[in-house]
């Protein structure tokens, strides 16, 4: 059974792979944390956080991307790049939040929404 976060990382990496993205990969785990989308922009690999919010009265999906997540994000990207011998490869830290409007979610792509 595929969970709410499931469909928003499945419409995430839809999305912007119709925006010139190259998947590499979905859901990268390790003993020190998750990342939902790995991605080719061009020569530069991305690592993306996806993030929803049902309700517009809760603080907005990207904002919920807190310094202790960046932080667990950014040493999960350190090891995928130490794992897959990528060490002269530039990196860029992404979220794409999905935030509720009356129509339905608006996706806000936040390109080096933080850095290492």
């Amino acid at each position: 059974m595929k969970s709410i976060g499931d469909e928003f990382e499945l419409r995430a990496a839809r999305w912007l792979a119709q925006r010139g993205l190259r998947l590499q990969q979905r859901n990268f785990s390790s003993a020190v944390g998750e990342i939902d989308i790995i991605a080719w922009d061009g020569p530069q690999l991305v690592f993306i956080e996806v993030r929803a919010r049902s309700h517009p009265a809760f603080a907005g999906a990207a904002a919920s991307v807190s310094r202790g997540k960046q932080a667990r994000i950014v040493r999960t990207a350190a090891l995928y790049l130490q794992q897959h011998k990528l060490t002269d490869v530039p990196c860029r830290f992404d979220v794409v939040a999905f935030e509720p409007r009356q129509s339905g979610a608006e996706i806000n792509w936040i390109r080096g929404a933080f850095t290492a």
